[in-house]
C-alpha cells in the first residue's frame, strides 16, 4: 500500500496536477514500464507500449487500447485574501458541505504547503441562535485560517493557489481510509496493472488524465489525440452499503471485487466487452461485480464519444463515503481491481 499511500498524501486539483503526475512518471520511469512518455497539451501523462506478444512474433496493425485514470482529486483554489488575513475559497470539483466542517486543510503555494483549518463564518454554537444551528452553509460560507497576521498571509499566498483537505491514509479493519481514494485507486491499478503485464498483442496507451472532476476535460484531448479502439476508463464507484440506505441504493457491494460500470449518467459500456472481462474473472477466479451508478460520471464518457466513437467499459473501485476525507475501499476490491485488469489485457 504504500504507494497508493503516496499517491492519496500527493496533492493535485483540477488544473494543478502537476505534483501527481512528477509522482506516477518518476514512478513508470523508473519500473521501465513504456516504451514512450509525454505529457499533452493539458498536463494529461501518456505512456505507449507497444504490443508484446508471449511468441515475440511481430503483430500486424494491433488495436490500439487507452486506459485512463484521473490525476485530480476534488479541493479549491484561493479567491480571495481578506484584510485580516483570512483566505475564501472556490470548489473546483463537488462537495457535500455537510462534510466540511471544522476541516484541516493545505494551501499550496509557490513556497511551500501551509496548514490551516476550514470553517463556515458565523457565530459558535455556544452563542448561536437555534435558527443558526439548524442552517446548512454553502461553499461561499467556508473560510481558510493559517493562523498567520494578514501581511505574512499576503506575501506568501496567491489568488488561484489550491488548497487540499488534510486526511491521512490508514488501514481500518478490512478496508484501506484516506482522502480522495477517488481517484488515486485507478491511478494505482493502473501502474499495478501495466507492472504485472508481461504480454499482450495490442499496444497500450496507458493516460493518467486531468481535469476530470470539472468536466472531463483531460480524457476528451488525450483520446483524440491517442484514437484508440478499445477504451477503458479506470475509477471508483459508489459504495452505499451503509445505514440510512435503502439496499436497493447500494450501488456496489463492499468486498465483491471491483465493479464493472454497465451504466453512469454519462456512459453505458460496452456489454460485449463487459461479457468478455467476466468470462476472463471466472476462468481465473478473479472477483468482480456489474455497478449502475444512476448519478456521476468518468472518463470513459468522453473516450466513448470521441471521433467516430469507440467501443468502452468502465472498472470502478467500490468506495464508500466518496468525496470526503474518510474514503473506505475494501482490500478484496482493490486487490481484485489490478489483476483482473492485467488478465484481460493478456487476451487483447
Amino acid at each position: 500500500m504504500d504507494l497508493l499511500e503516496t499517491l492519496t498524501q500527493t496533492p493535485s486539483v483540477p488544473g494543478r496536477e502537476g505534483r501527481i503526475r512528477k509522482v506516477v512518471e518518476a514512478h513508470i520511469r523508473a519500473a521501465e514500464l513504456f516504451d514512450e512518455i509525454h505529457t499533452d497539451a493539458m498536463g494529461s501523462l501518456i505512456a505507449y507500449r507497444r504490443a508484446r506478444p508471449e511468441n515475440g512474433a511481430e503483430v500486424t496493425s494491433p488495436r490500439k487500447v487507452m486506459l485512463a485514470a484521473h490525476m485530480d482529486q476534488i479541493g479549491f483554489l484561493v479567491r480571495h485574501i481578506d484584510e485580516k488575513g483570512f483566505l475564501r475559497v472556490n470548489p473546483v470539483g463537488g462537495f457535500d458541505t455537510r462534510n466540511l466542517f471544522a476541516r484541516g486543510v493545505r494551501v499550496c503555494t509557490r513556497d511551500g504547503d501551509l496548514s490551516g483549518v476550514m470553517n463556515p463564518g458565523g457565530r459558535p454554537i455556544h452563542i448561536a441562535t437555534d435558527d443558526e444551528k439548524k442552517k446548512v452553509p454553502i461553499i461561499g460560507d467556508f473560510f481558510v485560517d493559517l493562523g498567520l497576521e494578514s501581511d505574512d498571509v499576503n506575501g506568501r499566498v496567491q489568488i488561484g493557489d489550491m488548497v487540499v483537505l488534510d486526511g491521512p491514509f490508514r488501514e481500518v479493519g478490512d478496508y484501506v481510509v484516506s482522502q480522495c481514494l477517488d481517484n488515486r485507486v485507478g491511478c494505482w491499478a493502473q501502474i499495478r496493472a501495466m507492472e504485472n503485464l508481461k504480454h499482450h498483442s495490442c499496444d497500450i496507451y496507458a493516460a493518467w488524465t486531468v481535469q476530470e472532476e470539472v468536466g472531463l476535460r483531460g480524457a476528451m484531448a488525450a483520446a483524440f489525440g491517442i484514437a484508440p479502439d478499445i477504451g477503458v476508463a479506470c475509477d471508483t464507484t459508489l459504495c452505499c452499503r451503509t445505514p440510512g440506505v435503502p439496499e436497493e441504493d447500494r450501488v456496489s457491494v463492499p468486498g465483491d471485487g471491483v465493479s464493472l460500470h454497465v451504466m453512469d449518467s454519462s456512459m453505458i459500456s460496452d456489454m460485449g466487452l463487459i461479457e468478455d472481462i467476466e468470462a476472463v474473472a471466472a476462468g481465473q477466479g478473479i472477483k468482480c461485480q456489474r455497478a449502475i451508478l444512476p448519478r456521476g460520471g468518468q472518463d470513459g464518457a468522453v473516450i466513448q464519444r470521441s471521433r467516430s466513437g469507440v467501443r468502452t467499459v468502465s472498472f470502478a473501485c467500490p468506495v464508500k463515503y466518496i468525496h470526503t476525507v474518510t474514503e473506505m475501499s475494501h482490500k478484496t476490491d482493490l486487490a481484485s481491481y489490478p489483476r483482473l485488469l492485467t488478465a484481460w489485457l493478456e487476451t487483447l
